[in-house]
């Protein structure tokens, strides 16, 4: 496994937060990934979603939300593990998945959508 720690974040990603949250996700398909600074598993899914955000790009909106300074929505969603991927269609949860999955897994979930 390649080092995750300084992997920087894809310009392509959109950093969520309490206040702009509901306006971003409000059209179309945005993927978040649900994240804290303290955990392992979220720094293994940096390279995977600035992939998707990378090849997705004006298709699909990949969002980042950290759960420890957005704690409103956190909780709004009942985040309970991070990393935790919801998928939005239109503002609407349509999928969640928790844990690191491969790459594969999240574009099979957008493709269904």
């Amino acid at each position: 496994m390649k080092n995750v720690e300084n992997i920087p974040t894809s310009q392509n990603i959109i950093h969520l937060t309490d206040k702009n949250f509901a306006n971003i996700t409000r059209n179309g398909v945005t993927i978040v990934d649900f994240w804290a600074e303290w955990c392992t598993p979220c720094k293994m899914l940096v390279p995977v979603m600035n992939e998707i955000a990378d090849e997705l790009k004006g298709q699909v909106k990949v969002g980042k939300l950290n759960v420890e300074t957005s704690r409103q929505v956190a909780a709004r969603y009942n985040i309970r593990n991070i990393p935790t991927v919801i998928i939005f269609k239109n503002g609407k949860e349509v999928k969640r998945l928790v844990g690191v999955k491969p790459k594969n897994t999240y574009l099979k979930e957008l493709k269904s959508i």
